[in-house]
């Protein structure tokens, strides 16, 4: 019987571990149509766990029922069937794939671009360190507020790779690890800062809600450190348990100062103006040691300026809320719907408005977001009555009136000076009146401060107070001046418990920005105040100076200069002024609000 020639179409097992990669790849693409549903099998139902490393650059695909393994850089596909091996794909990876990224040794230099501090730029050299790379990560997460499951996004890991090959991305909980390292090691490294400086700190606390009504504190230390830079760190943000009572968040904030064992060099709380927090500073007072705190303790307390600024202008608004109430209504109709607005613009082009600014909404509890509201609300007040007249369900049409009522509050809430208008005038009572009610216990220290920068010193505390007070003003000037001598004496009374600050001092930074990013126009102001100046030194007599507050105040005042460093000033006259400079280093520290430095005032849509 004749034999029948041996099919050779399909090799053994054998024979298919024997063949060569090139033949492999070629009976590749003749069995493999070019358009094909690729179904990608997932490692955790494989029977057994691939440990062979060449399926770090490979994937298993299923073609029209059989195993493939695709090069994850030139996308090539090899047969893998179970049984198959590996070592095709090692030499393919190897030696043919010409898209695998190169191998590189992780000693290896690098050339970088450093900035010079000119701003130039020159080349250097870098070595890679997994270390520092999984630091500067975790800092990323924690700077911008990503989630820890970025390191599993498909797209960052790609960019990752691409720029340095050389990274072994980590899991999540490993930077979750990497974060509270880095947070431990900033807290060790603020405690012992804490401990060391021969300065106080002044606090700042607030209250915050989340999402799911739970209260939180935040606490802040402010302080100027040995270089005479200007510091502010998160000391604690915890979570307050319900009732809020002035008792649970004075034992809050004492634990969290006894936390980092600066109970002894507290100088001042600034908080919100609200009743329970004047009653959780009474409690407080008990707990800290008030005797190691500037006059005993009496200036702990500071209001933040910020809020009672937004209490101010709401009472005066208030006496127009009818009118804003209106204007409010009418911004809220028309820009409930997308189909509102859109007909709210083409009635301004009809009128014709330039639609320049699109109406928003105020916050309630925010005096600039409302004056914000009617800013914009005046720019459209002809179109509102045209669309009165179209649509039917708009009930809230503001008056006449309301709109003379906005236009006024709108030119002179910056300037809060007085106005031959009624209603302005009403305002300016009421506003008035919650101002003497809390500067009485503001300005003592903020008057200090303003003692204590040499461009302004005494003069331009009796400037303001004689347009203030009028008739009292010299009895509210010598006040002040009756709390810089108190503080001089107190300061000078512990300076045996207190070490001198250190005078071998590195670079100084800029701290201090005079520009005030206000829209209140003081320099027509201060230019008054020059010329009082003037003339108030060509009538002054040269008095023996008998302290060293009279020395200072005896000395002519700087210029007045907006690039003016009030802390590199201090920091240079420490020797002529040693208990001056004590006292300006702990109250020039002390911030006049609880807000943010980026947030002084809350704009509606930022």
């Amino acid at each position: 019987m004749e034999s029948q020639p041996e099919d050779t179409s399909q090799p053994s097992v054998r024979e298919s571990k024997t063949v060569t990669e090139s033949n492999t790849e070629i009976e590749m693409s003749k069995d493999i149509p070019d358009r094909v549903e690729i179904e990608e099998t997932s490692e955790d139902n494989s029977k057994r766990k691939r440990t062979s490393e060449a399926w770090n650059h490979f994937k298993r695909v299923k073609v029209e029922g059989i195993q493939f393994a695709e090069c994850n850089y030139c996308k090539t596909r090899l047969k893998a069937p179970a049984g198959y091996g590996t070592t095709h794909l090692h030499k393919h990876y190897e030696k043919v794939c010409k898209k695998r990224p190169r191998k590189i040794d992780s000693r290896q230099s690098f050339l970088k671009k450093n900035q010079k501090v000119s701003g130039e730029q020159e080349l250097g050299t870098h070595i890679f360190n997994q270390e520092e790379a999984r630091r500067e990560l975790a800092s990323m997460v924690i700077l911008h507020d990503y989630p820890l499951s970025v390191v599993d996004h498909i797209g960052f890991r790609r960019y990752s790779t691409c720029l340095q090959p050389c990274f072994n991305m980590i899991s999540r909980n490993t930077l979750k690890g990497d974060i509270l390292k880095i947070y431990k090691d900033e807290r060790t490294k603020y405690y012992n800062l804490l401990g060391k400086i021969m300065c106080r700190i002044a606090i700042t606390t607030d209250m915050w809600t989340s999402s799911n009504n739970k209260g939180f504190m935040a606490v802040t230390g402010h302080f100027i450190d040995d270089n005479w830079t200007l510091q502010n760190c998160i000391l604690r943000f915890l979570y307050v348990p319900a009732p809020h009572t002035a008792e649970v968040l004075a034992d809050t904030l004492f634990e969290a100062v006894m936390d980092w064992n600066i109970d002894r060099k507290v100088s001042t709380i600034t908080v919100d103006n609200c009743t329970i927090n004047d009653a959780m500073i009474n409690h407080l007072l008990q707990k800290l040691p008030t005797r190691d705190m500037p006059l005993d303790g009496k200036v702990l307390h500071m209001r933040c300026c910020a809020h009672i600024l937004n209490l101010i202008v709401k009472d005066g608004l208030d006496i127009i809320g009818s009118s804003i109430e209106r204007i409010r209504d009418s911004v809220i109709y028309w820009t409930a719907s997308p189909s509102r607005v859109e007909k709210f613009e083409k009635t301004a082009r009809q009128v014709p408005v330039n639609c320049t600014k699109k109406l928003c909404l105020d916050c309630k509890t925010r005096w600039n977001s409302t004056y914000l509201m009617l800013e914009t609300a005046i720019i459209y007040k002809d179109v509102v009555p045209r669309l009165n007249v179209r649509e039917k369900n708009y009930k809230t049409l503001p008056t006449e009136e309301d709109w003379v009522n906005a236009i006024e509050i709108c030119g002179k809430l910056k300037l809060f000076h007085q106005s031959p208008n009624t209603v302005i005038q009403d305002m300016a009572l009421s506003m008035l009146s919650k101002y003497d009610k809390y500067w009485e216990v503001c300005h003592i220290l903020m008057g200090v401060a303003v003692v204590l920068d040499p461009r302004y010193k005494m003069s331009l505390v009796e400037f303001f107070f004689r347009k203030i007070y009028h008739e009292s003003a010299r009895f509210k000037i010598d006040e002040v001046r009756q709390n810089c001598y108190d503080l001089l004496f107190d300061y000078q009374s512990r300076c045996c418990t207190l070490n001198k600050s250190s005078s071998s001092i590195g670079s100084l930074e800029n701290t201090m920005s005079s520009d005030v990013h206000s829209n209140l126009n003081v320099d027509d102001s201060l230019d008054e105040f020059e010329q009082f100046v003037v003339s108030k030194t060509s009538g002054a007599t040269n008095l023996s100076a008998t302290s060293e507050l009279d020395m200072y105040l005896e000395e002519s005042l700087l210029p007045r200069a907006r690039d003016f460093d009030i802390l590199n000033w201090w920091k240079t006259n420490g020797v002529k002024f040693p208990t001056l400079q004590k006292m300006a280093r702990d109250i020039l520290a002390i911030p006049v609000s609880t807000l943010h430095p980026s947030l002084h005032l809350v704009v509606v849509g930022s």
